[in-house]
């Protein structure tokens, strides 16, 4: 956002293809919620790059002034959505566009509570006319870590979130880990191929809602330009199947 050395490259890319710009700082979910420099930075970059969409997480990363190296869970309570409607509905006033809330990963559950994921995020779009950007990824990682059955987690996403404010979706790779105590963790890495259960989850919900803007995510362990070539071309193959389905 402070003219880097991606600048120069950005607007050239601009001039042929739409942009999506995917934030990762607006803490939405904090009690203070984005800053007034963090949604200034941002504002230009939207007015410079005039990106197709625009999306932040269901998260918060920053406590009075001090910004976190992670995208961390909001417990899904009254008090909680009153909260980030207030801020979604303040930032998509300042950036002039609408916002795509994403589903994030999670590790662990808040024993407070009162509301499912998808219910909080049908209720944000609702409240402040957000979209949703849906990743699938994340909702196979947290499904599993909280031993859930992904088709059902996916089930209840799309009965619960209006399909036409579904604007995106991201697919990416993920780690499997061991914690101490035996269990398996997932964990939301980006850094390797898509996994086929996630490639049958996107083709799931691409059939339920219909072809979406789609983005593979896949920033560390970068592999050679041919194999993230070859994911984007497996993306694309499911949503041209589908799309001529509709058609």
């Amino acid at each position: 956002m402070y003219a880097g050395m991606a600048v120069s490259e950005l607007d050239i890319v601009a001039e042929r293809v739409p942009l999506s710009l995917h934030a990762v700082g607006l803490s939405l979910g904090s009690i203070k919620g984005p800053t007034a420099d963090h949604l200034t930075a941002f504002r230009r970059l939207i007015d410079r790059y005039r990106p197709a969409l625009v999306s932040d997480h269901l998260s918060w990363s920053s406590v009075d002034g001090v910004f976190l190296p992670d995208l961390l869970p909001m417990p899904y309570t009254d008090s909680a959505l009153g909260l980030v409607a207030n801020h979604v509905r303040k930032a998509q006033d300042f950036l002039g566009r609408q916002l795509l809330i994403e589903n994030p990963s999670s590790y662990g559950q808040h024993v407070s509570s009162t509301w499912s994921e998808a219910d909080f995020l049908a209720a944000l779009v609702e409240h402040t006319g957000c979209g949703v950007l849906l990743d699938v990824n994340n909702l196979y990682v947290s499904a599993l870590n909280h031993r859930d059955d992904p088709h059902d987690a996916l089930q209840r996403m799309l009965s619960a979130v209006p399909h036409e404010a579904i604007g995106e979706i991201h697919l990416a790779g993920h780690a499997t880990i061991s914690a101490t105590s035996g269990a398996l963790i997932r964990v939301d890495d980006h850094g390797s191929r898509v996994a086929e259960a996630v490639w049958n989850l996107f083709e799931s919900t691409t059939k339920l809602i219909g072809p979406r803007p789609t983005l593979v995510e896949w920033d560390t362990n970068l592999p050679s330009f041919e194999i993230l070539i070859d994911e984007a071309a497996t993306a694309q193959c499911i949503i041209d199947t589908v799309a001529n389905a509709y058609a």
